[in-house]
Formats: C-alpha cells, sequence, structure tokens
C-alpha cells in the first residue's frame, strides 16, 4: 500500500498535536511513579510506570477510582481502589475522537440469490458490494463524571457519533460506592475490600471487553478493530466486588437486556454474571493476571451480548452485498449467535507483561438458542495476542493477534468458522495522541453455497487515528 494512502490521517494527527501539547504543558502536571505493589490495593490508573513518568503533557487525574482515558488507562481492568485523595466535589469532563482510513477489498464464492426488492427490481443478494479506498465516518465519545463524595463517582457516558446512530445518544450511566456513606467502623472496614457499582453500565463479563474499542474510545486497543465474537453489552443492575491483595471475585444481576422493560413479565429473567481473578505484579517488570468469567440468562425477551455494540465494527461494509448501506449492516466482519432468548457464556483470560512485551487470550464457550429453537447450539472462542511496546515512555508499539470463532448458526446445519489475522503498529505522539494501522486478513469456512460468506475473505489495510483525553 503506497505511503501517500496514509498522509490524511497523518497530518491530521500532526495538526491536533501541538494544540494539545500546549493545554497539557501549561498544567504543568507530572505524573506520579507506580504504587506500592505489595499494598492490597491495585495499581492506580492516574499512576505512570517508570517507563512513563515522560508523560508530563497529560492531564491530572483526580477522580477517584478511576481509569485515565488516555495511554494512562492502558492494561487497566477494573476501576482500581486507589489513593487518589478526596478533593471534595469534582467534574470531569471527557471526550474521545476517531478516524479511520480504511483500503480493504473482499471476494466471496457463494452462489447467484435471485431476490425481488420492494419497488419490484431483482437483484443478487449474494454479490458483494464494490468497495474500495476511502475515510470512514468519524466517532466521539462524550464522558462526563463526577466526584460526589469521599469514594462515591457517578458516570455518564454518551456517543457523539457512530456508524449505527450519527446522532448524539446516551451509552450508559452508573454511580460507583468504594467507600462507606456511613462513618461506621464495621462498614469502613467492609469498604476496605468491596466496590459497588450501580446503574446501566457496560458488563464486566471477561477481560477483553477492557481491551477492545469502544467507538471514538480507541486508545486501548493496540488493533483497529475488536474480536469476532464480540463481548459486549450495556445492561441495567449492579456489581459487587471483593479485592484483597491480587485476588478478584465478582458478583452482579442485571435484568439481561440492553434497555430497560416492563412488558412480557412471562419472558423476562435475572442475568447472572461472576468473574473470578489473580492479578499480581510479582516482579518490578513482570505482572501476571488470570481471571475466569461467566454470563448467564434463562430467559429474556433479546439478550445482546455478542450484539450490543450498537456504534459498529471498523470494517466498513465488508461481506455485504449491492443493496447494504453504511448504516444497515453495521457490524460487518463479526459473527452474533443469535443466543437470543438463553444463554450460557464463559470467557478465560490470561494476560502477562514483561517489561515492553505484552500477551493476552481469550478462551471462550457460549450455548444458547432463540425461543423458536428446539435445541442449545454452541460457540467456541480463541484469540492470542502479542504486543511488544518500546522507546521510553512506551510510545511505540507493534502487535499480532490471531483470532478464530467456530460453532453453529441458526438455519444452517454444519459447524462454520471464521478465522482473523491482523499485525498492526502504533505511535503514542503524546499520551492523548495515537496512530495506529492494522494489516487484517479474515476468511470463512464451511458457510454453504447459499450463504453470501460462502468462501468470504477479506482483506487489507486500516489506519486510524485517535484522539482521548
Amino acid at each position: 500500500m503506497r505511503s501517500y494512502l496514509f498522509m490524511p490521517v497523518l497530518l491530521s494527527l500532526l495538526a491536533s498535536g501541538p494544540a494539545l501539547a500546549q493545554v497539557g504543558n501549561q498544567v504543568g502536571v507530572t505524573v506520579r511513579g507506580t504504587s506500592d505493589t505489595t499494598s492490597s490495593r491495585p495499581p492506580n490508573p492516574a499512576t505512570a510506570t517508570a517507563e512513563a513518568k515522560e508523560m508530563s503533557t497529560a492531564p491530572a487525574v483526580k477522580m477517584q477510582n478511576f481509569r485515565a482515558n488516555d495511554q494512562r488507562g492502558i492494561n487497566i481492568f477494573e476501576a482500581p481502589k486507589d489513593d487518589t485523595p478526596y478533593q471534595g466535589f469534582v467534574l470531569d469532563f471527557g471526550g474521545a475522537f476517531t478516524q479511520q482510513f480504511q483500503a480493504l477489498e473482499h471476494s466471496n464464492t457463494a452462489a447467484p440469490k435471485m431476490v425481488t426488492d420492494a419497488s419490484g427490481n431483482e437483484y443478487d443478494a449474494n454479490q458483494l458490494l464494490d468497495i474500495g479506498m476511502g475515510f470512514n465516518l468519524a466517532s466521539a465519545n462524550l464522558n462526563l463524571n463526577a466526584q460526589l463524595a469521599p469514594g462515591i463517582r457517578v458516570a455518564l457516558e454518551s456517543y457523539m457519533s457512530s456508524r449505527h446512530h450519527n446522532e448524539f445518544w446516551v451509552k450508559g450511566g452508573y454511580v460507583l460506592v468504594d467507600q462507606s456513606p456511613i462513618d461506621h467502623p464495621i462498614l469502613d472496614a467492609v469498604m476496605e475490600y468491596v466496590t459497588v457499582k450501580a446503574g446501566m453500565f457496560e458488563l464486566n463479563y471477561g477481560d477483553a471487553h477492557f481491551r477492545r474499542s469502544d467507538n471514538g474510545n480507541a486508545v486501548y486497543n493496540p488493533f483497529v478493530e475488536n474480536y469476532i465474537l464480540d463481548s459486549f453489552n450495556t445492561e441495567i443492575g449492579a456489581e459487587v466486588y471483593f479485592r484483597t491483595g491480587p485476588w478478584l471475585a465478582m458478583a452482579g444481576l442485571t435484568d439481561g437486556v440492553n434497555k430497560g422493560g416492563v412488558n412480557l413479565p412471562d419472558e423476562r429473567g435475572p442475568a447472572f454474571l461472576g468473574k473470578a481473578g489473580f492479578d499480581k505484579q510479582l516482579e518490578p517488570e513482570l505482572r501476571v493476571r488470570l481471571t475466569g468469567s461467566a454470563y448467564h440468562v434463562d430467559k429474556t425477551p433479546s439478550n445482546n451480548l455478542f450484539g450490543g455494540d450498537r456504534t459498529g465494527s471498523r470494517y466498513y461494509s465488508v461481506m455485504e452485498n449491492t443493496q447494504s448501506t453504511l448504516t444497515g449492516q453495521f457490524t460487518s466482519g463479526r459473527i452474533n449467535p443469535g443466543f437470543r432468548n438463553e444463554l450460557t457464556a464463559i470467557q478465560i483470560n490470561p494476560f502477562v507483561k514483561y517489561r515492553g512485551l505484552e500477551l493476552f487470550g481469550i478462551l471462550e464457550r457460549a450455548e444458547g438458542k432463540a425461543a423458536s429453537e428446539a435445541e442449545r447450539r454452541r460457540w467456541k472462542q480463541y484469540s492470542g495476542e502479542v504486543v511488544y511496546r518500546f522507546l521510553k515512555g512506551e510510545k511505540l508499539y507493534v502487535g499480532g493477534r490471531y483470532n478464530t470463532a467456530k460453532g453453529e448458526l441458526a438455519g444452517i446445519a454444519d459447524e462454520v468458522s471464521v478465522g482473523r489475522t491482523a499485525l498492526s503498529a502504533g505511535w503514542f505522539m503524546t499520551p492523548n495522541i495515537l496512530m495506529k494501522g492494522e494489516y487484517v486478513r479474515q476468511q470463512y469456512s464451511d458457510f454453504p453455497t447459499s450463504d453470501i460468506r460462502n468462501g468470504g475473505e477479506f482483506n487489507g489495510f486500516v489506519v486510524e487515528g485517535v484522539i482521548a483525553f
């Protein structure tokens, strides 16, 4: 791919960089060093590693129990119990913006499937849309956080623009309670280890959702796109965490759908989720984390654990037919198993970081069905990624990911599978500005000839610029 294709994104980032750097220099913040790893409290997201002390342009984090929106938030998972002092009521606005340049091509071997549209025109539903190079729709997030009291923070998360919704709309909001609002010795002792999160929030199922792109918020993801089975949803409920030393346990209860509702009471039931894990800085340069998560709902009118991302994928229009629109098929490149009314899912995630080298994996198994199906279907997903961050402050990185998913789809007799290989590289111009590029190749196997994905493949480059603060 010729280098001039990447110049528009590069120029836009270079134009934004000095402005943000100037603002940061006026703030004049020096990020503190690493916290004591022998403490029962996990690392503070506002606390930089030894290599990242050069982040003088990053704004101060005044919120308690908060994951920074910029480079300092990388490899922070659950919002930690930290030692950020309470500074009274604090109102904080944050944002994230992305722009991609896409150069992908696709092909398939599906048999023609002639259908008639609403206007009476006949077309081949298995003929792929002709796609080429160009800019995707810019996406943006707006975050509002308020520190209401010691250890009590409320968050409101919104999408200002996305592939599926061009308009402004709310993702969700929640309250995080990390200290007792009542000054009592027993409650204070309990809250040393307990955190409560309640509202409409991103489910803490698995660790992959901490590394994925969430519309405009793409700093944490070393690649451009997420996973083939993209487990992400916002539901109304509560999660209770217990943490001591390196050990983590969480139990949650939600309404099992991505919005509220009181209709169809006989079809509604609670969803249960849980997580247990170990996360420890074994040595100054070695961190090890291993978690297991589970999610279960036995009756719900519309579950969306694998279809809850209403913002859209980064691979625009791949494997879509000539009648597709940019918003109509907004999850192109992903697989939704369609477990609409029953679902049980388990995800295991190992993570190792040694100096600049990161290893992250997904082992996932899910089974469920729609109410109209007689038997439950099963899907398995595996993913392994290697990322190496280097240069002072880990400003540069390269990475590789292999992701595969295999299972049963409704209406298809045999198992199908999808495999993806992605190679990436990124450059943090400042802690708030990231430019990254990805080469991807994805292949579809065992789909019937009547399916548009039969013999399907897409490959090429996507370049993305990200600004987050």
